[in-house]
């Protein structure tokens, strides 16, 4: 049994606009199992934070650890082994940011999950969807207007984000699959996207009866269905089919966010993706028609933000990057935070980020029976966010389910 005692920490998770007086917090075998002051010492080795803000690790609810190139299409073809190896430095380089656990949206497979856990990759805690399920030249089918291309091919590929379902018989025995091979829960293309080819951002995708047919085997499989969606329309069908997690929804109408609210979906904005991919995205190798569409969702994601907060949707922390841009993930927090409350911010990647992978009580939160992610941070984040940026440069210690990550304590 490990024992650790940390002293004098003052906590920040989004809960309260101000850090915690400081408290005691024992950890035992990898979980927080008590919290207090002057907390007996026992046999555990102590570290005294001398009041220095702690936050539980940080959660990004929608990341694609694979995707190791901006153009996706390419990156599908890789080789598997070059595919895992560059995720493996991705997910280490999200860890050393303080990201303890993400949610994969797309591509990851159940051996990367397996990897991270046995210790053979070093990064978050990864939950997993598996492959997309797309239609027929929907967002993740990246072969354009003239490749006829079997799209099985890409059933193996770790590369490749999504699998193409067409109609109900489909999209059920796909979804099947994809939960045998692990999946923790089911994603589904339901718009247009920005990185694809041949689908404007407005196209609606699959019908009512296919989102149905998704809807009801991901709850067959006691889990739920997150979408990729833009436009108000798709958005709205989506909810009324049951989908729970709306990912991005950058044209939301307030009597759409009104729906979520009542239904109690979860919201994940990607923000910064749009802001880098606007700047740098044809220097990278974003086709042309991909940063043609950037625009159209651009601006209006950020007036999305208002919007959500103020009606109360649970929104999670997202970024959504892709290829050279994950080195910019911690960038989300700026860029919310310029439209947000610093502490809505910071709640949107800890307390309510947990919410949206429906794991309150294990992640997000300092509280007994919760994991030991932690981050110690130089500074009051709730002031400057920007202490949450710059990979990980004010954060000298950084902690996984009890296991010291990294450690520049003086």
């Amino acid at each position: 049994m490990t024992d650790l005692l940390i002293r004098n920490a003052r906590i920040v998770d989004g809960t309260s606009s101000e850090p915690s007086d400081p408290v005691d917090l024992r950890i035992v075998d990898g979980k927080i199992a008590e919290n207090g002051t002057q907390l007996a010492q026992g046999s555990a080795n102590v570290i005294d934070l001398r009041g220095a803000v702690v936050m539980p690790g940080l959660i990004d609810c929608h990341v694609h650890v694979i995707a190791t190139t901006t153009n996706l299409g390419a990156n599908a073809d890789l080789p598997n082994s070059l595919v895992a190896a560059r995720a493996g430095r991705i997910m280490e380089g999200m860890l050393m940011r303080g990201f303890t656990t993400v949610r994969d949206l797309a591509g990851a497979d159940h051996g990367l999950v397996v990897a991270l856990e046995e210790g053979t990759l070093i990064g978050p805690r990864l939950v997993i969807c598996g492959k997309a399920l797309s239609q027929t030249g929907g967002h993740t089918d990246y072969r354009g207007r003239y490749n006829t291309r079997d799209v099985s091919h890409y059933k193996n590929q770790l590369g490749a984000l999504g699998r193409i379902a067409d109609g109900v018989s489909e999209v059920r025995r796909v979804a099947r699959e994809e939960l045998m091979s692990g999946a923790q829960f089911i994603k589904i293309m339901a718009n247009g996207g920005v990185s694809s080819p041949s689908d404007p951002v407005a196209w609606l995708g699959y019908s009512r009866e296919e989102l149905l047919a998704a809807v009801e085997e991901a709850q067959k499989a006691q889990t739920y269905v997150a979408a990729h969606l833009y436009t108000d329309q798709a958005v709205r069908i989506a909810l009324e089919c049951g989908v729970r997690s709306i990912e991005h929804g950058n044209l939301m109408r307030p009597d759409t966010i009104e729906l979520a609210r009542e239904k109690n979906a979860v919201v994940v904005p990607t923000n910064i993706t749009y802001d880098l991919l606007a700047r740098e995205g044809a220097s990278w190798g974003l086709p042309p028609e991909s940063v043609a569409k950037i625009e159209d969702v651009r601006e209006a994601g950020l007036q999305c933000l208002e919007a959500l907060h103020k009606s109360g949707v649970t929104m999670g922390f997202g970024t959504d990057l892709l290829g050279e841009m994950h080195p910019h993930q911690s960038e989300e927090f700026i860029l919310r935070g310029q439209r947000l409350p610093a502490q809505s911010v910071i709640r949107s990647a800890t307390v309510d980020a947990a919410k949206v992978l429906q794991m309150e009580g294990q992640i997000g939160t300092l509280a007994p029976g919760a994991y030991a992610d932690l981050i110690v941070v130089d500074g009051n984040p709730l002031e400057d966010l920007g202490l949450l940026t710059g990979q990980g440069q004010h954060m000298p210690l950084i902690m996984q389910a009890g296991r010291i990550i990294k450690n520049t304590l003086s």
